[in-house]
């Protein structure tokens, strides 16, 4: 197991990527704290990850609110005395055309995406700091690296969280703290539900695999670049797209 009694906080962890990645930490032997604002859907993410080798806590929190993330990074280090990797999932969208766009719109994605994985990253890294070791691995998308018709907040928020990831990498590597950021493209969670199943099939001819990926193909890349096996991959940015951005 590769990531055998690490810790992880992984926010964003009630639904998609954020739960399947839970669930794959803790087949891999972590300890994980799942973190979501969306406290009853939390129940779900622990009941999966139940049975697995791995031990799993919820934690009801907001990105948006750095009280409750002291909290959350308290109550992990008083029951696990550490904390190996941060996953920086919690993410939002409110899409609309430029000129549409609305200033509640751009600024509750920019809290979200944006100034949410600084506040979690900040509660987290004196901790790693002190251990001298860490994993932070950021959310992005290949919106952030090339941009999407009616994304201009989603877009901003995740080149810029690529931004953090790399001055993050520069600043913290010499000290045993690794920065990476992975760009999933078209993957079937719960936010392309609504999207009408005409638009999904033009989605997937796009995708030279054929096909919209799963949240544990993301997840599964999350695991390798927490764990050892990741060990020299710093200031990194991987795409798990299934080759849409060629």
């Amino acid at each position: 197991m590769r990531l055998k009694d690490k810790v992880a906080i992984i926010t964003g962890a009630a639904r998609g990527i954020g739960q399947a990645t839970a669930v794959k930490f803790a087949r891999e032997g972590a300890r994980v704290v799942a973190c979501d604002v969306k406290a009853e859907w939390l129940d779900e993410t622990v009941a999966k990850c139940g049975l697995e080798a791995g031990a799993v806590i919820a934690f009801a929190a907001d990105v948006r609110d750095p009280a409750t993330l002291s909290a959350m990074v308290s109550a992990t280090l008083a029951k696990w005395g550490r904390i190996d990797c941060l996953v920086n999932n919690a993410g939002i969208v409110a899409d609309a055309q430029l000129k549409n766009m609305t200033d509640e719109q751009f600024n509750s994605v920019i809290d979200v995406n944006l100034k949410g994985v600084y506040n979690c990253t900040r509660a987290v890294v004196d901790t790693m700091l002190a251990q001298k070791s860490g994993v932070i691995l950021n959310a992005s998308s290949i919106v952030g690296l090339y941009g999407n018709f009616g994304q201009t907040n989603y877009a901003a928020s995740k080149f810029a969280v690529i931004g953090m990831m790399k001055t993050w990498a520069r600043e913290l590597g010499r000290k045993g703290i690794r920065s990476n950021a992975v760009c999933p493209g078209f993957i079937a969670t719960p936010i392309i539900e609504s999207i009408p199943e005409k638009v999904l099939k033009t989605m997937e001819e796009k995708v030279p695999l054929g096909r919209i990926g799963t949240p544990e193909e993301v997840a599964n890349t999350f695991a390798w670049l927490a764990s050892d096996e990741a060990s020299y991959i710093n200031g990194a940015v991987i795409e798990v797209s299934g080759g849409l951005t060629l």
